[in-house]
């Protein structure tokens, strides 16, 4: 059987490449890919028959529809003809089966692109609204075994854990385990209402780097679990979090921290941001896993010593994520043209939990509030007083939602009035959490220089509301930090840290 796909002859005079993992073996020519069942039964996959090869094949392409249905062509059987020769989707004897795949270029999944250092904003933006937009396309499913399976996770962590003392701090194992006991038992009634309103789901169940492409210029998840309903299922922040933790532990903060904020303005649930109370749980066990699967990996003398390694690290950062700091709010305000989103957008990885702040922009809730798309232009109506106040009083709504969760929060927006600032550090105060507001301040011709040069944002300001704006009575901007930001991005970041570190000592 693999002389037979690994035979040049079987893909037209196309020598092909041969990749095998525990449970497959894959055969890349051309354009196309082949993939088979290997015969082997572990504790979570039986694949020892042909039948159940079958259904292994069958169950893949329906796991991948919601993700990839472009790359996933269908199931060919590979029979045995009467002239004793092995052939594709013949006539004769069936022998195995196949998943029929797309081929791409293997070097381009994101974990090589992040190891070499590749990973761009460009690649990163369209990471959330494309996650979300499978989730809405994936079968719900019921949450009481998801959530059952949470608890079952955590023991056999435990257990694994508690087998590699050499590897594995006791101390920290038994804090780790007796704290993801409480967070489950903690979250419980929340995650059995996400399953009441449909958001637990048959997801991708294995969201890592190396599991997604960069084909055609877009990223594209490929190769969802399929071999256990259970392990695939969940709600849909926990299949996120694992590309969440995936891009935090690779020292991509800012990708994390973007892919969580377009996912969140992708799905628009309001209840989402709720569900950022469990986000703490659902990294720290993906990293567990991780830990766990990784340490059992078996590996080389001369590449011992990496593995252990790597599994000490997903550890400790597992140990890390289920103990999240408080939160905090940032008020990042100015006039238009003073690089106010960028600003936010900078600072928010560094705002812990992980993966860093929610950004609420205004400019954004707006549109959501107008029923738009973020990029469309609004009339002048939707920009009176009336309209402004319940833009600020969104904003205000939904600081108090994520703080509540647990979550720190930027919270973008010009805050031109006196009334706007007190009512967004209100927000902090009654939830009892640290607070610091910056208002960034340039001169007029750079503002009307910025606007102009904006493209495909979610600001409608241009160069005349930018000299309107120069009327503005600000009032009083105590307690606030008055931020330079005429000059670059990167001098305006500096200032604005110097700022926020100054009032945190």
């Amino acid at each position: 059987m693999l002389a037979f796909l690994a035979d040049p002859a079987t893909h037209g005079g196309v020598v092909p490449v041969r990749i095998d993992t525990h449970a497959a073996s894959v055969f890349l020519a051309g354009d196309r890919a082949l993939k088979i069942k290997r015969a082997v039964t572990f504790p979570f996959l039986d694949f020892s028959t042909l039948d159940k090869r079958r259904a292994a094949c069958a169950a893949e392409l329906v796991a991948n529809r919601p993700f990839a249905p472009e790359l996933y062509e269908g199931v060919v059987a590979i029979t045995r003809e009467a002239d004793g020769r092995l052939a594709l989707d013949g006539t004769g004897t069936l022998v195995e089966w196949a998943v029929k795949m797309r081929r791409f270029d293997e070097t381009r999944t994101l974990d090589r692109l992040a190891d070499a250092g590749a990973i761009t904003p460009e690649i990163v933006e369209p990471l959330g609204p494309i996650v979300a937009a499978a989730h809405a396309r994936a079968p719900v499913v019921a949450a009481e075994p998801w959530i059952a399976a949470l608890g079952a996770y955590v023991e056999q962590n435990a257990e694994a854990f508690a087998a590699r003392p050499d590897l594995f701090d006791r101390a920290a194992q038994a804090a780790l385990t007796a704290r993801s006991r409480a967070a489950l038992d903690r979250l419980r009634p929340l995650l059995e209402a996400r399953g009441k309103a449909g958001l637990v789901r048959r997801g991708h169940g294995d969201l890592h780097l190396g599991n997604i492409a960069l084909i055609d210029g877009r990223p594209v998840p490929f190769d969802a679990l399929e071999f256990d309903a259970t392990v695939a299922s969940g709600d849909v922040l926990y299949d996120l979090a694992f590309l969440l933790m995936d891009l935090w532990e690779r020292d991509l903060p800012w990708a994390a921290n973007r892919v969580l904020d377009r996912w969140l303005a992708e799905t628009g649930r309001r209840e989402d941001l709720d569900a950022l109370a469990a986000l703490p749980l659902f990294l720290s066990l993906r990293a567990a896993i991780r830990a766990k699967v990784t340490a059992a990996k078996p590996a080389p003398p001369d590449r011992a010593a990496a593995r252990d390694a790597a599994a000490q690290k997903y550890f400790g950062l597992a140990c890390s994520l289920i103990d999240p700091p408080r939160p905090g709010l940032v008020a990042v305000g100015g006039l238009s043209g003073t690089g106010k989103s960028q600003a936010a957008r900078r600072l928010a990885p560094d705002l812990l939990p992980v993966p860093g702040a929610v950004v609420l922009r205004s400019d954004v809730l707006r549109k959501v509030l107008a029923g738009v798309d973020e990029h469309a232009r609004l009339p002048p109506e939707a920009y009176t007083p009336e309209a402004t106040a319940r833009v600020y009083a969104t904003l205000a709504a939904e600081a108090a939602r994520v703080l509540a969760a647990g979550h720190s929060v930027v919270a973008d927006a010009v805050f031109a009035r006196e009334g706007e600032r007190d009512a967004i550090a209100a927000v902090a105060a009654t939830a009892r959490v640290g607070f610091f507001g910056a208002f960034l301040e340039a001169d007029l011709a750079t503002r009307e220089a910025r606007v102009n040069g904006r493209a495909r944002d979610a600001s409608d300001a241009d160069a005349a509301v930018a000299r309107h704006q120069e009327t503005y009575d600000l009032g009083r901007l105590d307690g606030w930090a008055r931020i330079d930001a005429s000059g670059t991005p990167a001098d305006t970041m500096a200032a604005l840290r110097a700022a926020l570190d100054a009032s945190a000592s």
